[in-house]
């Protein structure tokens, strides 16, 4: 797929970097999948930054606020909603938590911030002017999204009841489907991984896996997961970048959403 011009409701549909050095990541990003940015002014001292790809949005970064402090850097997730209110008031009454919002996001949309019932943080977006990712599932564009998570079955039930997922098991891993199409996954955080909190990891398309962690360790990111087959699915890997936020890569296999 390449520009869409639409998400449905449920869809991920945006990936936002909160990062400590934004012209770093900038940088890094830029040398990795070839992304442009255009900032903007988002009140009082802060920047936004649209990620882009020939021209069109893939992403968004902004620097840690003050009123932020002890966040560390961190890819987050937006999900598409028809109404932000409707949305955080079914959240809540699921058991999430309002961290922000709802609030209108300039003429681009409205907007919330939860923390689901397993302390995961991730936002709602009513589409207005703004669509989310003007570019999906192709080298350079996000793909997919990954809840690591320490109860899967109450995740399960959380999401979708709030935005209308079906789920499918395999093994230790869970599929989100929404309509036909499988848009995320879950799996439950293994003990050996250690004290890791819950969260949302957020998958980028490559051309080539190896290459793209290579390029990655020389501009200065980690490797968390080596590239890794999965059978019938792809190659992935998961990296740090030099801020400290992860991220994965993945290439999938030719047949892979034929």
């Amino acid at each position: 797929m390449t520009e869409v011009t639409r998400h449905e409701p449920g869809a991920f549909s945006w990936p936002e970097l909160a990062t400590t050095d934004a012209a770093g990541a900038k940088a890094f990003y830029a040398d990795l999948f070839g992304w442009t940015h255009t900032d903007s002014a988002s009140g009082p001292d802060m920047i936004y930054t649209r990620l882009q790809k020939n021209g069109k949005d893939v992403g968004g970064l902004y620097t840690i606020r003050a009123d932020q402090k002890g966040m560390p850097p961190n890819w987050g997730a937006y999900f598409t909603v028809v109404s932000a209110d409707d949305g955080t008031k079914k959240a809540v009454e699921a058991g999430g938590k309002v961290l922000m919002g709802p609030f209108d996001v300039s003429d681009h949309g409205r907007m919330a911030v939860i923390q689901d019932p397993q302390g995961v943080f991730f936002s709602l977006w009513e589409p207005r002017g703004h669509i989310g990712a003007e570019r999906i599932d192709e080298p350079g564009a996000p793909c997919w999204a990954e809840l690591e998570t320490t109860d899967t079955d109450s995740a399960a039930k959380f999401y979708t009841g709030l935005l209308g997922w079906k789920t499918k098991v395999g093994g230790d891993y869970t599929e989100f489907y929404l309509g036909p199409k499988p848009i995320g996954g879950m799996m439950k955080i293994p003990k050996e991984w250690g004290p890791v909190p819950p969260h949302w990891l957020v998958y980028f398309m490559v051309a080539d896996t190896d290459a793209s962690v290579e390029t990655a360790k020389n501009l200065g990111a980690s490797v968390t997961v080596p590239p890794t087959n999965i059978e019938k699915v792809g190659r992935f890997a998961v990296l740090s970048d030099p801020q400290g936020a992860n991220f994965a890569v993945f290439r999938p296999d030719p047949a892979f959403r034929a």
